[in-house]
């Protein structure tokens, strides 16, 4: 579901399709129910993922041509459903809108989705910027439904049943942060203390977002992961949900490192969602701690994809990401030097990662 990619001839044989015409007309022409004259494939970029995404074109004898998408797992797992699967019924049985799952091939790793095209939010958000407050406030919605309706839903078979944010997951990926952006990209030589100065100030900030009242969270809501088909929006990338705080999608949403909202346009879908949340629970919702804990989250949030974009690049030589880490460096930036409640996490992350210190320079174009 994602744009199209050329992709390097020294590609992980993983990430060779695993399936040909014969294979695709053996399940696909009994459910379209007449025979496929021809085919098209397209590789598909992915995202941070081990995953691989494929278009198929195919083109019924009676009908018009139609498309479908495959996701391929890096490796088969026949004895267990995959996370996304029970994910996505959990998710379409609360009228959540996720693609449909065509045909499932344990033994290949095969999952074939409904496509739902190629216009992600992000794509709206840069060609689109008139419209940019109406579709976010359609994803606002569906973290509203993930907060209230899910929530309420969530059984014991649902995988995020069991998962959640607490400081033993939230200081995982600092820890991975720290080795792969501080230590890998960045090259530094960490003193015992350093190290333990900077671990010490972000497991508090860790302990304190673990305290918070957790709802369902999708974990990785930002403009990539959001489809939009047509009139509404499709969510994607789905299957390592979780339980966390409130304000988790929202930072994902409003501080995402693809799309930089303008501060005013951020204030103002922040106080639709606290007005949609009023509203749905019919109790207020206290403003300044809300915002103090979005802010906090926030640090953690993107400290975490600062993290990820840096692993890309040291471990798979994937530069495609490189250009997103200032504008996620600047988030952090902006709110560590902002909040005075924030003010010995600042002097230590600065301490180890100079490149936090305020700058003079221009910012990320803003939406």
């Amino acid at each position: 579901m994602n744009a199209l990619d050329t992709q390097s001839d020294k590609e992980d044989e993983s990430l060779q399709e695993r399936f040909d015409e014969d294979y695709l007309k053996s399940w696909l022409e009994p459910l379209v129910k007449e025979p496929i004259s021809q085919f098209e494939f397209s590789k598909l970029k992915g995202d941070a993922s081990d995953r691989s995404y494929f278009r198929v074109n195919y083109f019924p004898r009676h009908k018009n041509k139609s498309s479908l998408i495959v996701m391929q797992l890096k490796k088969p797992i026949p004895s267990k459903e995959p996370d996304f699967n029970r994910m996505q019924k959990f998710l379409t049985n609360l009228d959540m809108p996720v693609p449909t799952i065509l045909h499932y091939d344990a033994k290949r790793g095969l999952i074939f989705l409904e496509d739902g095209g190629d216009t992600h939010l992000e794509d709206i958000a840069h060609k689109s910027p008139d419209n940019i407050i109406f579709w976010y406030q359609e994803a606002i919605e569906l973290i509203v439904a993930m907060q209230t309706r899910v929530t309420k839903g969530m059984r014991p078979y649902c995988p995020a049943y069991a998962l959640r944010f607490d400081v033993k997951k939230l200081m995982w990926e600092m820890d991975f942060m720290i080795k792969h952006y501080v230590k890998g990209f960045l090259n530094r030589k960490l003193k015992q203390n350093e190290e333990s100065n900077v671990r010490t100030a972000l497991l508090a900030l860790c302990e304190t977002l673990a305290k918070e009242e957790r709802v369902f969270v999708h974990r990785d809501f930002h403009s990539r992961n959001l489809m939009i088909p047509g009139k509404k929006l499709l969510l994607l990338d789905f299957q390592d949900a979780r339980m966390g705080p409130r304000q988790y999608d929202l930072v994902s949403l409003l501080k995402d490192s693809y799309v930089v909202l303008k501060e005013k346009n951020r204030n103002e879908l922040l106080d639709y969602y606290l007005q949609r949340m009023e509203q749905e629970e019919d109790r207020p919702i206290p403003t300044s701690s809300f915002r103090r804990i979005f802010d906090w989250m926030s640090v953690q949030r993107n400290l975490k994809a600062i993290g990820t974009f840096a692993f890309q690049y040291m471990e798979h030589k994937n530069e495609r990401y490189l250009e997103f880490l200032e504008p996620t460096l600047q988030y952090v930036r902006d709110t560590i030097h902002s909040r005075s409640d924030l003010k010995p996490l600042c002097q230590v992350l600065k301490q180890v990662i100079p490149e936090l210190n305020e700058k003079n320079g221009e910012k990320a174009a803003r939406l």
